[in-house]
């Protein structure tokens, strides 16, 4: 027990473990989860928004940081559930069928350099870019000013079909991917762009981007998982659960539309959205010193 009680320290309210969880705690759980869910395979970094709307809800400790990774497992399952049927399809010809082979390869390759990079960096990323919403509200406005140039000037289209991408290109995807590790930087996004760089039509940028979030975030979610074990107590437990079932609810409604929506605006909406935000929260970094903290 004292470990969650050093990780609540900074809770002004009475330790958490020693009474029933208020009820604003539910309330920013759910808050919260649909936020990973909304954002989660849309280029406009789920990480940084939840990080912001921490800092804006005033969310104290470090178990806060923890449920924002340990919650995306409920997004990626949506994934699982909505692809379940077309992957475990080409799962079951990879002992007969190359193609299906190359497919999971090329998967796994793209995985690759952000495993090495996240395994390496976690303490980095956790503790020190995690904290800092300044970096969050640039990397949101440079992203979102990515995407409008590419969305206007990508590279003319040469692989259109998701199960075929070379393993060069998955390679070089997975490298995009890294720059995730900067809070505000989008994971989606980053593959997205890299993707469209490498010359793959954007709806099978986007359906790529999903299939690589599968073992990418179930890996982020075991490392963290694994070492905020001893943080992690009962109550805390139906947080992440409440979190975790709403973020898998929206995560499907999101999954559903986005390939409808990309194929038809395309990318430009998102990047105004990232510039938006990161814009606001500037303004108010700056005039106010930090977010304005919003009590329920």
């Amino acid at each position: 027990m004292a470990q969650v009680k050093l990780t609540w320290a900074a809770d002004p309210r009475p330790e958490i473990e020693k009474r029933a969880t208020p009820v604003s705690d539910w309330i920013y759980a759910v808050i919260l989860g649909v936020i990973e869910g909304l954002t989660e395979f849309i280029p406009v970094s789920s990480t940084g928004h939840l990080l912001l709307a921490k800092t804006a809800l005033n969310l104290p400790g470090t178990f806060w940081d923890t449920f924002s990774v340990l919650i995306q497992l409920g997004a990626i399952l949506g994934v699982v559930v909505l692809y379940f049927g077309r992957l475990w399809s080409i799962f079951k010809l990879t002992p007969t069928t190359p193609r299906a082979r190359h497919f999971f390869i090329s998967v796994a390759i793209a995985f690759l350099p952000a495993a090495v990079v996240g395994v390496l960096l976690h303490d980095i990323i956790k503790h020190i870019l995690f904290e800092s919403p300044r970096i969050i509200c640039l990397s949101l406005i440079a992203g979102g000013v990515v995407l409008l140039l590419i969305d206007r000037y990508a590279p003319p289209v040469r692989k259109t079909d998701v199960l075929a991408l070379p393993w060069r290109t998955a390679f070089a995807v997975g490298l995009f991917q890294c720059l995730a590790v900067i809070p505000g930087v989008s994971r989606s996004g980053a593959t997205i762009v890299g993707s469209m760089l490498m010359g793959v039509e954007k709806r099978a940028a986007a359906e790529f981007s999903f299939f690589l979030a599968i073992p990418t975030m179930a890996g982020a979610f075991a490392v963290d998982a694994w070492q905020s074990r001893h943080e992690l107590g009962t109550t805390h437990m139906g947080l992440v659960a409440v979190g975790f079932v709403v973020s898998f609810i929206v995560a499907i409604v999101v999954v559903k539309g986005m390939l409808w929506f990309v194929t038809r605006r395309g990318y430009a909406p998102f990047g105004w959205w990232r510039i938006v935000v990161g814009g606001v929260g500037l303004v108010l970094l700056t005039f106010g010193q930090q977010l304005p903290a919003i009590s329920l």
